[in-house]
């Protein structure tokens, strides 16, 4: 078992990333290539979020809020705003653009946002498939009790239960809060599985002190996986599947397992190839900086 601490990062008016993944100690857990925590804050009245149009190919993005909301829109034409417990999976495929802002009313008080982001490597099979966007109400999430323990299945299949988002590779995706002093155990059969505290303290198996909030678990292929509370409740995200088929690279928004497809896209948006968002003429820059070689995930 090892523990992973992110890398925070101010993206101004003090918006706090903390990206998990991929880091110098792990790059990847099961097809989860990408995680950030973004929040939680509050922004100052008439402040929101705004992440111009940016290009994405060879994933899948997964949005997941807790607080606030987000109004998504892409090159397909999709325009759809996401709130707490929704879940957006967007499917890069050969290439998608899209944006994501605070909607207006949630501006005038300034805006209030926490949640996670995850990228999801897709097989090679699919990395070349068409784009595609998909969304799904909250009430739509299968609920599981297990004692002194709620969770929402967001992805895959666990705990008895499994979620209706349409998933490219063998994965799953929970949202656990826990009561102070419960116990869990990861009721999945994946060889690569994690967790990652957002509120409270956890102890993972017989590990001799907790792990903190903003903290990623990432549990030994084989070994048990049990979580315990500290003496206040928690709250935890479980993540995981299968290994990557192929090693892939990643470079700004791109991921692929042919390194070939990444400059073809830098070369595509550099040039303003990519399909349009419609209604938005903003976007963001492709990065200055060259991709490393020996980038491999």
């Amino acid at each position: 078992m090892q523990v992973i601490t992110p890398r925070p990062s101010d993206l101004g008016d003090g918006f706090l990333v903390h990206r998990a993944l991929p880091s110098a100690a792990r790059r990847a857990v099961g097809p989860f290539v990408f995680l950030d925590q973004f929040g939680p804050v509050q922004l100052a009245p008439g402040k929101g979020l705004d992440v111009r149009p940016h290009p994405h190919i060879g994933l899948a993005t997964v949005s997941y809020l807790f607080e606030g909301s987000i109004l998504h829109r892409d090159s397909l034409g999709s325009v759809v705003p996401i709130q707490p417990g929704e879940v957006n999976w967007m499917t890069a495929g050969r290439g998608i653009v899209h944006s994501e802002r605070s909607p207006q009313d949630a501006r005038a008080a300034g805006a209030r946002l926490w949640g996670l982001q995850f990228w999801v490597a897709l097989p090679l099979e699919k990395e070349q498939c068409p784009p595609a966007f998909a969304h799904h109400g909250a009430d739509a999430i299968p609920r599981v009790s297990r004692p002194g323990a709620r969770l929402s299945v967001v992805l895959g299949e666990a705990f008895g239960a499994t979620s209706p988002v349409a998933v490219t590779s063998p994965m799953f995706l929970v949202d656990v809060r826990l009561d102070a002093g419960a116990a869990i155990d990861l009721e999945v059969d994946h060889a690569e599985r994690a967790a990652y505290v957002l509120e409270g303290e956890v102890r993972g198996n017989d590990a001799g002190s907790p792990t903190a909030k903003e903290h990623l678990i990432v549990f030994d292929a084989g070994e048990p996986a049990r979580l315990t509370a500290g003496d206040a409740p928690a709250h935890v995200v479980l993540l995981g599947g299968a290994p990557l088929d192929a090693p892939r690279f990643l470079w700004w928004n791109f991921v692929s397992s042919q390194r070939d497809l990444i400059l073809e896209a830098q070369a595509a948006w550099s040039e303003q190839r990519f399909p349009p968002v419609p209604g938005e003429s903003e976007f963001i820059p492709l990065p200055a900086r060259p991709m490393p070689p020996g980038s491999a995930l």
